[in-house]
């Protein structure tokens, strides 16, 4: 009966552990900037994480589109490098949500809503530390 109750506990906290860590890992495959601050972009942030070997960049729920004509997502690299993206806005009046990384980018620092027609920064926001 001792050895039954030992097994049980010791599967116990086998089980725990291995939750422990299964949830640690994918923590540490997803990447969340502070909020978007700018003229026209103000709160909402971007989560990094990896589909396969694809890096991926999602805005959040609470992110606002901005009302401009031609907004595209930018990022910029450690180097300084800044990289123009997609166009935020797509076809049939909804936006890019979420967008795959090119493999010619080495890493992001901060990621930018950029205004091509105007040429303005509208909001940035930063990782903690470069990611990809």
């Amino acid at each position: 009966m001792r050895f039954l109750m030992t097994a049980r506990a010791a599967c116990i906290i086998a089980m725990f552990a291995t939750c422990v860590f299964a949830t640690t890992s994918f923590a540490q495959d997803a990447h969340t900037t502070n909020q978007f601050r700018g003229v026209k972009v103000n709160g909402g942030t971007v989560t990094h994480s990896k589909e396969g070997d694809r890096d991926i960049l999602t805005l959040s729920d609470d992110f606002k589109v901005p009302d401009v004509p031609d907004a595209h997502w930018q990022v910029i690299d450690s180097k300084g490098n800044v990289y123009t993206l997609e166009r935020l806005q797509a076809k049939n009046g909804k936006f890019n949500k979420s967008i795959m990384l090119p493999t010619y980018i080495p890493d992001v620092t901060r990621v930018q809503i950029w205004c091509a027609f105007a040429e303005t920064l509208l909001g940035e926001a930063s990782f903690s530390s470069p990611v990809v």
